[in-house]
């Protein structure tokens, strides 16, 4: 932390009464922001700062961006990140709350210097309490239930809450499209092998625009969008859905119902058995009994390949961009993830365009 942005943050705890706190630095993430763990000098219980500076980010996208326009912004427009907007992840955690969930309670917020004071919610992970004994169908049945209240009621266009305002946006075409056809450009680097000609990309192109359409079309629901063992805590002293401590939810959208279903049943953190899944997503259906579950399974599967093809390119960028080799452990994960997919009878095309242009010696 350079010497400003510390005298700034210093001013900022001052001014909300924790200048006295002792500061706990908290492991790092693979964002720009920062955390510690405060322990204010009064006594009482620990808080959060979160540390997110705004000028480390490119512009978020604008609500009333055209395409063209995103694309002209950046990554950030262009996949509708919140780029760690403060205000992004106070107006947030106000509707997650207002649902009956549990997100931090905000304690103080400054969006300019992008500095906030968080209830702290404990250190808990879901994959803590896996990797500690607890059955996964204890955790994983209350996460499901928590999808199932957040989806019971259409979200609003903009969220506000303490003082914050955000606006909710689409997960669209171009959102959908922009992590997932960087496949393209970076897998051929990793595996050093020929960029895809032409009539490769065509036909990828063609393969991905009906899945990504029916995505855009179905996008109904506030959706966390990184749903995943990681952000998720377990707070047994709570009740109900409010027992799942939900973080890093500030790059929130409204998306297709089955994006944080995908996201925490297809872990690409860790191997989720295919009968959890399967378990999960039949306590999901028999708490909407109004879904053609067909349909939802077909979008499920085309949602849930279409992610991992764009986290197959996060991994393969990391290492041949930006030479961190240990991403390549994380490969075959979602190798799987994606030939699960791929087997759904429907998914028979893009199998075939997986299987001549990305044969099993070139995949990780």
């Amino acid at each position: 932390m350079s010497l400003e942005r510390d005298a700034a943050t210093a001013e900022f705890l001052s001014a909300n009464g924790l200048g006295d706190a002792r500061r706990v630095a908290l492991p790092g993430d693979a964002s720009t922001r920062r955390y510690e763990r405060l322990y204010p000098a009064t006594g009482g219980a620990s808080l959060i700062l979160m540390d997110q500076p705004p000028a480390l980010e490119t512009q978020p996208c604008p609500p009333d961006a055209t395409p063209a326009e995103r694309i002209d912004l950046g990554y950030n427009s262009m996949a509708r990140l919140a780029a760690g907007r403060i205000e992004a992840f106070v107006a947030c955690a106000g509707h997650l709350r207002a649902q009956g969930l549990s997100a931090p309670l905000i304690h103080a917020a400054d969006p300019a210097q992008g500095l906030a004071v968080l209830e702290d919610l404990g250190d808990d992970l879901f994959v803590h309490k896996v990797a500690g004994g607890m059955a996964e169908a204890e955790l994983y049945g209350p996460a499901i239930d928590a999808l199932v209240r957040l989806h019971e009621t259409p979200p609003p266009a903009i969220l506000q809450a303490d003082g914050q305002s955000w606006p909710l946006l689409a997960y669209d075409d171009l959102a959908l499209k922009t992590g997932c056809n960087l496949f393209l450009e970076w897998w051929p680097k990793f595996a050093k092998t020929p960029a895809y000609s032409n009539e490769a990309s065509v036909e990828w192109e063609s393969l991905w625009a009906p899945i990504r359409a029916r995505g855009e079309a179905g996008a109904s629901v506030f959706t966390h969008r990184d749903y995943h063992a990681e952000n998720l805590l377990w707070l047994p002293n709570r009740q109900g859905v409010a027992r799942v401590g939900m973080i890093d939810f500030q790059d929130a959208l409204r998306a297709h119902p089955a994006w944080d279903l995908l996201s925490l049943l297809q872990d690409a953190r860790r191997d989720i058995d295919p009968a959890l899944e399967a378990a999960m997503l039949e306590r999901y259906f028999s708490a909407r009994p109004g879904i053609d579950q067909q349909a939802f399974l077909r979008d499920y599967r085309g949602l849930a390949a279409l992610n991992a093809s764009r986290i197959l390119f996060i991994f393969a960028r990391q290492v041949a961009g930006f030479d961190k080799p240990r991403y390549v452990d994380f490969m075959p994960r979602t190798w799987r993830y994606l030939e699960r997919n791929l087997a759904d009878p429907a998914m028979a095309p893009l199998k075939a365009w997986f299987d001549r242009h990305v044969p099993a010696q070139a995949r990780a």
